[in-house]
């Protein structure tokens, strides 16, 4: 069975960082694109970022530059390093995975960042 939780949301001022941790169970983590998503209050979950088994990597126009998205296959783990936070990426942030042979995809339950001062 498939089990993804985050990690790491907290509260931080506007310019601080965070580390979000991704800990996967259950599957071949190699055989999965994984990704982080975000949904703030009242807004639809958008894409933050994703990195595929063979490490290339995309990020949304509003966090490149700031979030580095990493895995590591060995602890069946996956990070998000946000720097330079802003209010406006205050939001519950979702681990992803994607089955790259079935497209079959599962979420985790979400941790809380919120940016404020």
């Amino acid at each position: 069975q498939v089990q993804l939780v985050e990690s790491g949301g907290g509260l931080v001022q506007p310019g601080g960082s965070l580390r979000l941790s991704c800990t996967a169970s259950g599957m071949a983590f190699n055989n999965y694109a994984m990704g982080w998503y975000r949904q703030a209050p009242g807004k639809q979950r958008e894409l933050v970022a994703t990195m595929t088994s063979g490490r290339m990597t995309s990020y949304a126009a509003s966090v490149k530059g700031r979030f580095t998205i990493s895995r590591d296959h060995a602890k069946n783990l996956m990070h998000l390093q946000m720097n330079s936070l802003k209010p406006e990426d205050t939001a519950v942030y979702y681990c992803n995975a994607r089955d790259s042979r079935s497209f079959r995809v599962y979420w985790g339950q979400g941790t809380q960042v919120t940016v404020s001062s």
